[in-house]
């Protein structure tokens, strides 16, 4: 067993069982097993034992494997999207707040994207760095952002936005003492928005 194998051995106990779906998607985007694992960074035995229900995916997996296969998590996940609500109110957007930020839900669960809508104040958050699998996308509404991107700082100003891998260390500031609005999405399934910020890695981006 490689090291992917084994990392997703142990991540994916929680997650609905997703092997009825595999095989058939796989299949449907013409690929070999063989294939297919190697572009996940699997072994075609631990592919093939996902396809049968004897392990569980991670999360990491289940985004490599919807990128593979042309489709999303909620379609990998058995979830049926056509029957969900494609429209949010803005009345419907009830706030949560997560450590000194606040997010407004701003698109429908069981998607393979989540959007959000959300307020940081000023000076909030400022020494967690987030790690994670998948993309972000933001879009400054109101105030600026002061993003850093690995070793690179950036300061997105109303109308700016930015696009990156989520693996990529980054940090997100509000520069004005009034806060900053963003438009948000990214790529993790149904994360709870506090679990957003994957810990406090203090002193490695300063």
């Amino acid at each position: 067993m490689n090291a992917s194998d084994a990392a997703a051995a142990g991540q994916g106990e929680d997650l609905p069982a997703v092997a009825p779906q595999l095989r058939a998607l796989r299949r449907r985007a013409g690929l070999t097993l063989e294939a297919a694992a190697r572009d996940a960074g699997l072994s075609p035995a631990h592919l093939s034992r996902l396809e049968t229900g004897q392990r569980q995916p991670s999360l990491p997996m289940l985004l490599a494997l919807a990128r593979i296969y042309g489709t999303t998590v909620s379609e990998l996940l058995g979830e049926r999207v056509a029957d969900q609500n494609a429209i949010v109110r803005a009345a419907d957007m009830d706030p949560t707040p997560a450590a000194g930020w606040t997010y407004f839900q701003a698109g429908a669960p069981g998607r393979g994207m989540q959007a959000l809508r959300v307020h940081a104040p000023y000076g909030a958050q400022g020494d967690i760095v987030r790690v994670h699998p998948g993309e972000e996308w933001l879009y400054v509404l109101k105030g600026r952002l002061r993003l850093r991107l690995g070793d690179a700082t950036h300061l997105l100003a109303p109308g700016d936005s930015a696009h990156f891998d989520s693996l990529t260390p980054h940090r997100l500031a509000a520069e004005d003492p009034d806060g900053v609005e963003l438009l948000f999405v990214h790529t993790l399934l149904q994360s709870p928005t506090a679990a957003l910020c994957l810990g406090h890695l203090n002193g490695e981006l300063p």
